[in-house]
């Protein structure tokens, strides 16, 4: 991994954990994920005539990266009206990197080398404290805790199949402008048949923040898809996934959630496990 692909993962787990948040924010899960995946279909329709058009291989990985997006969302949604921010996020995120490494071992034959490994591993010890932090004197809420759990397998799986699909298209800004079309379809329909006349009523008053939303989703996906082409999935995914220590840190400064010095303890191994997998590159 070259440190301009690490910058651009890096930039990527920022705005994810930044559209992360908004969504939390709104009250409302059906509204803001009405929002934000209406958004990036706006979004996507709009860059796909100036992007390239995907390979024909590429098109079987975009239907089912779609129909897998749309199972993440609705566990989202999930996960944030059940847990909270800083329980939810983290384990939601810190589930993938390890699934990740496996199943781009067994489909990408991309079996990381001592070092990526080595970097691998401690980012993740990074990111498991994040969310055992998360979940620390309180009673655990196993709903939550499933649905977070749940969330974390579909990022996994939605990562491979796009990484793999991203290669095949030729063409990154057409495999994300065509993906956020066809992921973001579903809910917004779900959301028309619901309100029906009353659609525009129930969203105008979140419409800015859920477009920021929708805006800031696209951007840190893209990012990544761009760099799964430059580098292997696994690391790809462990470095995405610092979005969590942003997400600690979102939390405490909006959510008024403690952040503390185990968090403080688990970025530092995160940023070891970076220079470790930079090395590796």
């Amino acid at each position: 991994m070259t440190p301009l692909v690490a910058a651009a993962v890096l930039l990527a787990a920022v705005t994810h954990a930044s559209w992360n948040a908004i969504a939390h924010q709104i009250t409302d899960k059906v509204v803001g994920f009405t929002l934000i995946s209406g958004g990036g279909l706006l979004i996507g329709l709009a860059l796909a005539p100036f992007a390239g058009f995907p390979a024909a291989a590429a098109w079987p990985y975009l239907i089912v990266s779609g129909l897998i997006h749309v199972a993440y969302y609705l566990l989202l949604m999930r996960s944030f009206k059940l847990g909270d921010f800083g329980q939810a996020y983290p384990i939601a995120r810190g589930t993938a990197p390890l699934v990740v490494t496996a199943l781009a071992a067994a489909f990408a034959h991309e079996v990381p080398d001592g070092w990526a490994a080595a970097g691998i591993a401690l980012s993740c010890a990074g990111l498991t404290g994040v969310a055992m932090w998360g979940m620390r004197g309180a009673r655990p809420n196993w709903a939550a805790i499933g649905a977070a759990l749940a969330t974390g397998v579909t990022i996994a799986a939605y990562t491979v199949v796009d990484g793999l699909g991203v290669r095949a298209s030729g063409t990154a800004l057409g495999y994300i402008a065509w993906l956020m079309a066809l992921e973001g379809l579903v809910i917004p329909v779900y959301a028309y048949l619901r309100w029906r006349g009353e659609i525009l009523t129930v969203l105008r008053p979140h419409a800015g923040l859920g477009l920021l939303g929708a805006a800031l989703s696209v951007l840190a996906y893209g990012l990544v898809l761009w760099a799964q082409t430059r580098a292997d999935l696994a690391p790809v995914s462990a470095l995405r996934e610092s979005s969590i220590i942003v997400g600690a840190a979102i939390g405490a400064i909006f959510f008024k959630e403690r952040f503390g010095a185990p968090r403080i303890a688990a970025a530092v191994l995160l940023v070891a496990g970076i220079g470790l997998m930079l090395r590796a590159g």
